[in-house]
């Protein structure tokens, strides 16, 4: 591929990727976002969810929790607080976190420790969909 986006994705582990791509779709804080050739720099804050990276009439996933994505004319890189490929997710960790942050929320007392404690549960589930979905479109 002689033109595209260059992405690195790297955690404190390890570097995940370095390649050039035709797309990368990224969980900002905000919501998902794409980024291509000649994308606009910009730097955000990312939150948990799956980094979709398509090339070569292929996709690979990648699942990221926290970090930054920094997008310049050189191209995109993501810095991220944990990423592993999808074929490494640990769904188990996931239920358990969810059923943590459930009883969690059932021992809140106040009304903002409960709002917290809901929208960290809501975010777990809808992280739990997303790999669900994935799973089923075995896009790994």
């Amino acid at each position: 591929m002689a033109e595209g986006l260059k992405i690195e994705i790297v955690s404190p582990e390890r570097l995940l990727v370095s390649q050039t791509v035709e797309a990368v779709t990224v969980p900002g804080t905000e919501g998902y976002f794409t980024v291509m050739a000649d994308h606009a720099p910009f730097m955000t804050t990312l939150r948990a969810g799956f980094i979709t990276v398509t090339g070569e009439g292929r996709k690979e996933v990648f699942f990221v929790r926290g970090g930054f994505a920094d997008i310049s004319p050189t191209g995109l890189t993501i810095l991220a607080e944990e990423s592993v490929p999808f074929s490494e997710f640990d769904h188990s960790d996931l239920e358990a976190q969810i059923k943590a942050a459930e009883e969690e929320l059932a021992r809140a007392e106040t009304p903002d420790d409960k709002s917290y404690a809901q929208q960290f549960v809501s975010g777990l589930l809808n992280l739990a969909l997303e790999a669900q979905q994935l799973n089923e479109a075995h896009i790994h």
